[in-house]
């Protein structure tokens, strides 16, 4: 993909999920379509080999097989009745072996909703009502062994939301929510990706399922509940230089004045694996620097550049962000 260049070793040691192997299936929702893929590679290799046998007889073949290939009921065979039973029986196929992509939610399944923009992904942990229980942002949590259902919506222009590892892609459109269910059945970490064109920093735009023990998962939820602690030193400056500098007014944080909803929640930015969505390990230098200059490291992203703080005050607030788990 064309954004793996800009990687570094740490960011891949910190996704350990990239680049998602496509083929690689680790749940039951992604299997029926692994399996949907290699049959349809199995047949365009079985057409390949036919034209070819065809094209070898036309150029190459006697005078007497052309003749004996040739006709009205081989044209009738070949070319129209053998094309309509395989393609009906391989739609038939493909649509019982799919099916439980479409399968309406169910009461047990975890739910979250997730919102495409420019060029991130907005994370909403649901109650059973509905509402929304937690906010987070690029990286979605989940227990092994569940369904999840995950609700897809866009802020702004199309995107598509895709996990090859766990589940199919599925368009986020203005306006509309579609609904894509997944599952992992072993702990890890899954990389997904913007699979849509939707600007210039498209192919920036990825983010990760991590997929836990029902055990951790329960012990990480609960750990997301509790307050965090108040900062103390360099972060207690931190946060008051966050606020200062107006950025609450983007970003939301729990528990704090900081309401915005132009960007990323923030409440837990300091556990997340990366930053930008997935272009930069998660780090006090590499959160320093995506203050400073966000544009250098993301061009065309909507965060202006905060240059004119002293390094002394970046780091501050760095360090403050880095306690919010």
């Amino acid at each position: 993909m064309t954004w793996l260049p800009i990687f570094t070793r740490s960011t891949e040691q910190a996704l350990s999920g990239w680049p998602p192997p496509v083929l690689d299936p680790a749940g039951p929702f992604a299997s029926s379509i692994t399996t949907l893929s290699w049959i349809l590679f199995a047949m365009a290799g079985a057409v390949l080999a036919l034209v070819l046998a065809a094209l070898w007889v036309a150029l190459a073949g006697s005078q007497r097989l052309r003749s004996r290939l040739g006709g009205t009921r081989v044209v009738w065979l070949a070319g129209i009745a053998l094309p309509v039973v395989v393609l009906t029986a391989l739609l038939i196929y493909g649509l019982s072996l799919t099916r439980t992509l479409r399968t309406p939610p169910q009461p047990s399944d975890i739910r979250v909703r997730v919102t495409g923009e420019m060029w991130w992904w907005r994370v909403a942990y649901l109650d059973r009502a509905g509402g929304v229980a937690m906010m987070d942002a690029n990286e979605i949590h989940i227990p092994v062994g569940r369904t999840v259902t995950v609700e897809l919506e866009s802020s702004d222009i199309i995107h598509s939301f895709w996990v090859p590892r766990l589940s199919g892609k599925i368009d986020m459109v203005p306006g509309r929510r579609n609904v894509l269910r997944m599952q992992a059945d072993a702990p890890g970490v899954y990389a997904g990706q913007c699979a849509e064109y939707c600007g210039g920093a498209h192919a920036l735009m990825g983010f990760m399922v991590v997929a836990h023990d029902p055990d951790d998962y329960a012990r990480f939820m609960a750990a997301r509940a509790r307050p965090a602690p108040q900062p103390g030193g360099q972060a207690a400056r931190g946060a008051q230089l966050f606020q200062d500098s107006g950025c609450g007014a983007c970003h939301r944080i729990a528990g704090t004045e900081a309401n915005g909803l132009a960007g990323p929640d923030l409440s837990h930015v300091g556990s997340r694996r990366t930053l930008g969505a997935g272009i930069l390990p998660n780090n006090r230098g590499t959160m320093i620097g995506w203050i400073g200059d966000p544009q250098s490291l993301k061009p065309g992203n909507r965060m202006p550049a905060y240059s004119t703080l002293p390094g002394q005050d970046l780091t501050a607030i760095a360090a403050y962000l880095e306690t919010r788990r």
